[in-house]
């Protein structure tokens, strides 16, 4: 399945809200620096999903606020 995700960094609060059944915003303090932001808007979403955050990988828009993850199921 496909997440699509609308990214804000430096944000006050971590916040995610679900537009839909795959759309996302993601908000997160952390500065994109070294792809530190990417991993906490991950960590945050599959704490929102309650999944492990290895079970979410970023197919597109490592460097854009809009990105796209896969969430891989138990095989």
């Amino acid at each position: 399945m496909r997440l699509f995700v609308i990214a804000k960094t430096k944000a006050r609060a971590t916040e995610v809200e679900q537009i839909d059944a795959t759309h996302f915003r993601v908000a997160v303090k952390v500065a994109p620096v070294e792809g530190k932001a990417n991993a906490a808007i991950t960590k945050a979403l599959a704490m929102f999903l309650g999944v492990a955050p290895a079970r979410l990988v970023l197919r597109s828009g490592a460097t854009g606020k809009k990105k796209v993850f896969e969430y891989l199921s138990a095989v």
